[in-house]
């Protein structure tokens, strides 16, 4: 019996005994599929009989065979290696392509049961290679990775400057949930920004720990909050020192949705000064790592923990991210632990693959891949400014300043012409077809990306020329929404009475939005995007956010998490 491992794809394949093989045609479709292999110059990392093992999920018994028991101590998810970049790009379409009886789910059964109203729109490509994990050995465990899994993390790593990275299928969300989870108890401290994503307070819940919220700089003139400072980070700690408590974490977002980003230099050393890590909501900055132009990125400036949308700037598929550890603040066996419990046990091979594969397209030319794409964005800001009615947002729009801001996005302010952030969303969607990342009472706000083309630019800049010509009147600007409505987000925040899980456990009764005012608001309440809160569990409802909710919903936010869509009433704490 020879036992081989392919070294080079010029092999020779070697011819077992077949008494070994309850069924020789199935052996012999592995050794016709690994000659298949060698004219596609693929390297086989394990022999035909191991293969056939693997396919079957069972032991062979070797009939008193000796000198092979190491065939299980092979590695079963690195079966088949192609000299690429993407081990798990390799893996998904190695296994993909072996001719199989499947009697294993998802139950379209590798394409032959998909859905035709989906199959006809997507391909039946995407359901063959949409595979369990980890009921095929060879495609790794997302939540033990030995083979190509980890494999793609510890490239991902490499690539992102990190000591080690997680891939993500439940987003970004799941990545600030673990760790929140993996640095706060129940009853401890987490510092947050106010403006921290939800994510973050439903990381409160699962945790139960206490926020310990600050309010950053707020621009009356575009309705957006901006950073946090290291000042207020420091004013924090301090106030809960003195009342005889310590910070578990802190958590800051940078950059924020509108690319705001903070010092996060200093606000790490600060912490770490004390040994409090930090941690850092990093979706919008994927990116930033790979353009000398575009800020530091969070592990540069010395975060502790660093989650990112690797789908949102970068090209993977919608829900997939990465969460990014460096330093010796954080419990990593807890971090995997959170992960486990968070996300699903059988996470889409197809969301995973596409990290790696979005890993491997930047890694091609990781300094000057988004060269294009900046060039697009200072030309697009080039050409916006020149046009009546519209301003673009500047840092100096913040008392404070912060050290830089994401250059990929354009904030464009519509106030002089009279409309609403909705208004003009609507307009430039009804002439031009432009749809923008993010909508707010005073802007909106365009993601440029490396998808972004030329053509893409000019039809944004014709409808902002446009949208101008049809409705600037003259510079008599009357700040704030449609109408002239001044619309303010809330700059002060209710006491918290309960803990944000105690709130969200607590029974409940519905009262009228207006009678509201002074209970214990029972559920979390945003508009979105970008799904930042303005009521949490546990928190004293007051006019100040009631008055917002309403008035915003009035001129088209839409508003997330209350049980009645129409924001009549509210559930609050009995």
């Amino acid at each position: 019996m020879a036992m081989f491992i392919w070294e080079h794809t010029s092999a020779v394949i070697s011819h077992p005994a077949p008494y070994l093989f309850p069924s020789v045609s199935i052996f012999r479709e592995c050794l016709n599929y690994q000659k298949r292999l060698v004219s596609h110059r693929w390297k086989p990392a394990i022999s035909a009989e191991r293969l056939w093992m693997h396919r079957r999920k069972k032991c062979v018994t070797l009939m008193g065979m000796e000198g092979i028991s190491d065939l299980d101590a092979l590695d079963s998810s690195s079966i088949l290696i192609k000299k690429t970049d993407a081990p798990l790009v390799d893996a998904l379409i190695a296994t993909a392509e072996i001719d199989v009886a499947c009697f294993h789910f998802p139950g379209h059964n590798r394409g032959k049961a998909a859905p035709s109203a989906l199959s006809d729109l997507i391909g039946r490509g995407t359901f063959t290679h949409d595979l369990p994990v980890p009921d095929l050995p060879e495609l790794d465990d997302l939540f033990s990775p030995k083979g190509a899994i980890s494999d793609a993390q510890v490239k991902a790593a490499k690539l992102f400057g990190a000591s080690e990275t997680w891939f993500l299928v439940g987003g970004t969300t799941c990545g600030i949930q673990a760790s929140i989870m993996a640095t706060c108890c129940p009853g401890d401290v987490l510092i947050l920004p106010r403006n921290s994503h939800i994510s973050a307070t439903s990381g409160l819940i699962l945790s139960g720990a206490m926020p310990k919220y600050i309010l950053p700089e707020y621009s009356s003139h575009w309705n957006i909050a901006g950073g946090v400072t290291p000042a207020q980070v420091e004013t924090a700690i301090k106030e809960l020192e003195g009342g005889g408590k310590a910070a578990a974490a802190v958590l800051v977002t940078s950059p924020t949705y509108h690319g705001i980003c903070s010092k996060l230099s200093e606000i790490t050393k600060l912490c770490h000064s004390r040994g409090i890590p930090v941690i850092v909501d990093e979706a919008h900055g994927a990116h930033l790592r790979f353009h000398p132009n575009f800020p530091s990125t969070a592990l540069e400036q010395g975060a502790d923990l660093a989650v990112q949308s690797t789908h949102k700037v970068l090209s993977s598929l919608t829900q997939s991210s990465m969460l990014h550890a460096s330093g010796n603040l954080i419990d990593r066996e807890r971090i995997t632990k959170c992960l486990q419990i968070l996300q699903s046990s059988s996470p889409s091979y197809l969301l995973l693959a596409s990290l790696d594969a979005a890993r491997a397209q930047i890694e091609e030319n990781p300094d000057t891949i988004f060269s294009n794409a900046l060039a697009l964005s200072l030309l697009a800001k080039h050409e916006i400014r020149k046009i009546p009615g519209v301003s673009l947002r500047e840092p100096s729009c913040f008392v404070s300043g912060f050290p830089a801001i994401d250059p990929l996005r354009i904030s464009l302010g519509v106030s002089q012409l009279h409309m609403s952030g909705y208004v003009a969303d609507k307009k430039l969607w009804e002439g031009h077809r432009i749809i923008p990342e993010l909508v707010g009472s005073k802007s909106l706000t365009f993601a440029v990306n490396l998808g972004t083309t030329r053509k893409d630019v000019e039809r944004l800049i014709s409808g902002i020329k446009t949208v101008s010509i049809k409705f600037f009147k003259g510079s008599n600007l009357q700040s704030g929404g449609e109408n002239g409505v001044r619309i303010r987000a809330p700059t002060t925040c209710g006491s918290m009475q309960l803990s944000p899980r105690n709130a969200f456990f607590a029974r409940k009764r519905r009262v009228c939005i207006r009678e509201s005012l002074g209970e214990i608001c029972g559920e979390l309440i945003c508009p979105y995007p970008p799904g930042i809160p303005v009521m949490v569990p546990g928190e004293v409802i007051t006019d100040e956010a009631v008055s917002y909710l309403l008035n915003v919903m009035r001129i088209g936010a839409e508003i997330k998490g209350s049980s009645d869509h129409r924001l009549s009433s509210i559930l609050i704490c009995t």
